[in-house]
Parts: structure tokens; C-alpha cells; sequence
């Protein structure tokens, strides 16, 4: 019951705001029209009723009369009144009122064949007169169908009304949606740039409201982002002029364990102000990708064998081979990348695969962080924290990357264990 009950709020839910609104007027007017026209028909009702009464008591006072001049009880044929003396067919109640000494009226409008009665004592007997009421039952019943004929229009006018009304509020509150959306996939300039009404005052339009704290918002945040991208690019200028020194001065020292582990040091400084400069290119959009087709088998195979890690590699390198639109020496990154993050936070052969357009790089590994998995890689977080090592760069560049050349890397655990990476690449 709970399931069934529940279906017409989820198919509300479903619906659209514009769809919503006019669905909540027509509700609303719906009511307000049944409520109206239930008042109408009570009104109406009882104003036939009234008439029909007063009508068959006029006839039971001209009966009554004519009775006592000629000791007749006279109908009218034409138009249906039946008078007669203790009608086998009047209602209990009423005998009973008129035989008590009172002159009563008993009304009947949801027989098969609607009636009006009046009665009255005539001596130890009863005079009773009974009117049919088609016709009004049939006035009723078209005045009924009048009444719901006009509700529905409204109804109707009302959801034509609150569709167009909130149309305009739908289609500026999908805007906002849309350039939120533009905002989110890195697309920091975009403005919602709402018109505001001439003289209006804050508080009086909220979708306006609305619009500006969006764009106030993607403002700032473009400064900020923009600020942190000009600092990382500063700091890794700044450094490598005196690191590349250091780094001379580094393999100047005699040979010994010490000079080995300044030199380790030195390497690894050297090597992160490099992915810190590559990242500043990558966040200031200054990468400019150079496409050309590639069969991605045998670009693949290259790129392994060139890295001098020990990766188990498999691709059909033959005429079968997929050609792909992509730039070879930043798919060299991107792979290089996944293969050392593997063997830095993995375990077991790492597996290089390709399959058609794309290219797997997996291990056997703990597998990726969920937090890695459901927000994606974050500079200087790397989910090895017990460890100590990497920054988390190397999937950042890897990610960025591959939005250049317009690839995309998929991360996901294997259900056997495990870390998968996937580099998906357009067809060429």
C-alpha cells in the first residue's frame, strides 16, 4: 500500500517546475471550483426546492376548497397534479403530520421519477396532492452539467496559465543550471548575466537574486583559481634556476651514500617543480596538442618499451590495429604516468592492454581510495598516506593531459583486486 501510495508523489517529483506550478494551480483551482460549484448547486437546489414546495401547496389550498364546495377531489392532466383522499401511495411521514393537524410538504428529488407532496387533515381523513418533478430534475441536471462544464475551462485555464507564467521562471532557472554546469566543467568565465528589471530592489526578483550570487560566486572562484595557478607557475620558475644548480653542484660531490641520497633528493625536487610548471600549463590552458593518427597497438608498445619499467604488455599490433586521433608524445605521458602510479601504489605485474581505442593499465594492488574514485585525483593527495610518498600529481597531469589531446582516463578497482586505469582515445 505504501508502494502504491507513493507512485503519485514520485511521478509529481518527475515532473518539471514549470509542470509543477501549473499542476499545483489546477489543483488549487480544481478545489476552489468544486467547492464553489457544490455551494451553486446547494442554492439552486434549495431555490427549486422552495418553488416545488409553495407550488403544491397553492394546489392543495385549491383542492381543499373545491373539495368542501362539491365533495370532489379534482386533478390536472396536463399538468400531471394528482389529488386524491388517503392516497394509498403518500409517505408514512407525511400521514402521519397530516393526521397529527398539520399541513406539510414532503419533497422526493432522488427517486427514479421525482415528486413534490403536499398533504393536509381533512377531517378523519387525508388530502394529499402530488406534483411530478421531471422537469426541474432535468434543469437541475443541466444546470449540474453547466457547472462542471465551466470548472473544467477554468481548470484548464488556470494550468494554460500557470505553464505560461512559470515558463519564463523555468527557462531562466535552467540557464542558471546550465552555466553552473559550464562553471563546474572548468569553464570559468561563464555568466548567467540575468537582466535586471529597471529600478527593481533586492528581495523583489529571486530568480535575479539568484543569478547574481551564481555569478559572484563563479567570479571569485575564477580569481582564486587564477590566483593559484599564477603562484604554482611562480614558485616552479622561481625554483628551477636554483635547483638546476643544486643539481650540478649534486654531481660534483665524491661519490658516497650520502652524496647518493643528496643527489636521490635532488632528483625528485627537480622532477616536482617540472610536474609543478606542467600543471600550471595544463590549469592555463597554454597545452596545444598536436593530433595526428596513430596505431595505438604499436604507439603503445613503443611508449613501454621506452619506459625501461618491467609492464606485461598485450595489444594487437598488426593490420588490425585501431587507428587513433591523439598526440603522441603527451600519450606517452599519460601512460607513463599510470604505469609509475602503479608501480609506486600497486603491487604485483603491472598489465598494459589495448583494446581497440583504448589502453588498460592495471595492477594487483589495494586498488584505488574511494574518495580517489568518486572525486578524482587531487594535487598532493594521493590516498598513501601510511607510506609517505608521491603528491599526486602524476594522475593530475595524467587527467589533464588527456583532456588535451581529448581523451579521457577512467579509474575503477577490478573485482578480483586491483587498481584499472583506462586511457579511452577517439577513433581516427
Amino acid at each position: 500500500m505504501r508502494g502504491i501510495a507513493g507512485r503519485p508523489r514520485a511521478a509529481f517529483n518527475a515532473l518539471g517546475l514549470r509542470w509543477k506550478i501549473a499542476a499545483l494551480l489546477a489543483t488549487g483551482c480544481a478545489v476552489v471550483a468544486v467547492a464553489i460549484g457544490i455551494l451553486v448547486h446547494q442554492a439552486r437546489l434549495e431555490q427549486v426546492s422552495t418553488s416545488a414546495r409553495s407550488g403544491a401547496t397553492a394546489q392543495l389550498v385549491r383542492v381543499r376548497q373545491l373539495y368542501e364546495l362539491t365533495g370532489q377531489v379534482d386533478s390536472d392532466d396536463e399538468t400531471g397534479m394528482d389529488a386524491a383522499l388517503d392516497a394509498p401511495d403518500l409517505p408514512a411521514s407525511l400521514r402521519a403530520a397530516a393526521l397529527d393537524g398539520r399541513r406539510t410538504t414532503y419533497l422526493d428529488m432522488g427517486a427514479d421519477h421525482p415528486v413534490v407532496w403536499a398533504a393536509r387533515p381533512v377531517g378523519d381523513r387525508v388530502l394529499s396532492v402530488r406534483e411530478p418533478l421531471t422537469e426541474q430534475a432535468a434543469e437541475m441536471a443541466e444546470f449540474d452539467e453547466k457547472l462542471m462544464a465551466s470548472g473544467a475551462v477554468v481548470v484548464l485555464l488556470a494550468a494554460l496559465g500557470g505553464a505560461a507564467l512559470s515558463s519564463r521562471l523555468s527557462r531562466e532557472l535552467r540557464t542558471a543550471a546550465a552555466t553552473a554546469r559550464r562553471i563546474s566543467q572548468g569553464e570559468l568565465d561563464a555568466r548567467i548575466d540575468h537582466p535586471r528589471a529597471p529600478g527593481s530592489r533586492p528581495g523583489k526578483d529571486e530568480v535575479a537574486e539568484l543569478a547574481a550570487a551564481v555569478d559572484t560566486m563563479a567570479a571569485s572562484l575564477q580569481q582564486r583559481l587564477e590566483a593559484e595557478q599564477r603562484f604554482t607557475a611562480d614558485v616552479a620558475h622561481e625554483l628551477r634556476t636554483p635547483l638546476t644548480g643544486l643539481h650540478t653542484a649534486a654531481e660534483l660531490l665524491p661519490q658516497s651514500r650520502p652524496t647518493e641520497l643528496v643527489r636521490d633528493r635532488v632528483t625528485a625536487l627537480c622532477t616536482l617543480t617540472e610536474d609543478l610548471l606542467e600543471v600550471a600549463r595544463l590549469d592555463a590552458e597554454m597545452e596545444r596538442p598536436d593530433l595526428a593518427s596513430h596505431r595505438l597497438g604499436a604507439l603503445a608498445e613503443g611508449i613501454v618499451r621506452r619506459s625501461g619499467c618491467p609492464v606485461r604488455f598485450a595489444a594487437a599490433c598488426g593490420p588490425d590495429d585501431t587507428l587513433v586521433r591523439t598526440d603522441a608524445r603527451r600519450l606517452e605521458r599519460i601512460i607513463a604516468n599510470l604505469v609509475a602510479n602503479a608501480r609506486r601504489h600497486g603491487a604485483g605485474t603491472v598489465d598494459v592492454r589495448v583494446a581497440g581505442p583504448v589502453v588498460t593499465v592495471s595492477d594487483r594492488g589495494p586498488g584505488f581510495p574511494e574518495r580517489l574514485l568518486k572525486d578524482g585525483p587531487q594535487r598532493f593527495q594521493t590516498g598513501a598516506r601510511e607510506r609517505g610518498q608521491g603528491t599526486g600529481l602524476g594522475l593530475t597531469i595524467a587527467f589533464g593531459q588527456a583532456q588535451a589531446i581529448g581523451a579521457r582516463v577512467e579509474l575503477r578497482n577490478a573485482e578480483d583486486g586491483g587498481a584499472v586505469a583506462a586511457v579511452h582515445l577517439p577513433e581516427s
